[in-house]
């Protein structure tokens, strides 16, 4: 049976906070398609919106007004339990600051979603023992984050977040913490993860560099998406 191919789909979204007297228009009416497949850049810089646009893909905020769609479903008119299930069945969510539990393996913080799902630690090693594989990690799959290095607890973050085989893939500056070598190889293996799983990928970045891993890039600035452009448009000199 063939995969189905999700679609991320954002509608005139707005999010504003307040901050004593002054409101935030952290999203300002966007309207953003990501297809399954698709490997997207939200290029920006910090304070433009980018994250709060993550967290609303990830049904991790709600917006004010507008609508986040995926698969069909408008995810605030889901309950908090289809909310939670969402997030933990169809997200991988790649986090800049890892998020690993220490002291604990790499194959058992790869098992994290698993275990938390429901599945026995035996069968959440068996899933997740490929995707340390595929990442390059499974020889260093008993070592501890401690005895890892930056680029290398991040593949493992990569690894916990695809072990559930998610329909969409969220990553909030995940070369931040990484230098150029690994930042490219971090990039172009969400690409092709994207893409062989035919899945939409959606990345916030301050780095326009990304964009020679991605196949479009959005700029947001002030809560507005003001460019879209290819991914040869973004890295081509001006």
């Amino acid at each position: 049976m063939a995969r189905a191919v999700s679609t991320l789909e954002l509608r005139e979204v707005v999010k504003h906070f307040s901050s004593g007297v002054e409101t935030i228009k952290a999203i300002n009416g966007v309207s953003l398609s990501v297809s399954g497949g698709e490997f997207v850049a939200l290029y920006g810089p910090s304070g433009s919106g980018k994250t709060t646009l993550l967290l609303l893909a990830a049904a991790l905020s709600t917006p004010d007004s507008g609508s986040v769609h995926f698969d069909g479903h408008v995810l605030s008119e889901l309950s908090e339990r289809e909310r939670a299930l969402y997030r933990r069945r169809d997200v991988g969510f790649v986090f800049q600051a890892f998020h690993l539990m220490p002291h604990t393996s790499a194959l058992d913080n790869a098992t994290i979603k698993l275990t938390g799902s429901g599945c026995t630690l035996r069968e959440g090693r068996r899933r997740a023992m490929p995707w340390l594989e595929r990442v390059g990690m499974a020889a260093r799959a008993e070592d501890t984050p401690e005895q890892l290095s930056m680029g290398e607890r991040q593949r493992i973050a990569i690894a916990r977040a695809l072990a559930n085989e998610p329909r969409l893939l969220l990553a909030d500056e995940p070369t931040g913490n990484l230098d150029s070598k690994r930042s490219r190889e971090v990039l172009a293996l969400m690409r092709d993860i994207c893409h062989e799983r035919e899945i939409p990928g959606l990345l916030v970045t301050h780095d326009l560099d990304a964009a020679q891993f991605v196949d479009r890039v959005h700029t947001l600035r002030d809560g507005h998406l003001t460019d879209e452009m290819s991914s040869e448009q973004a890295t081509t000199p001006s």
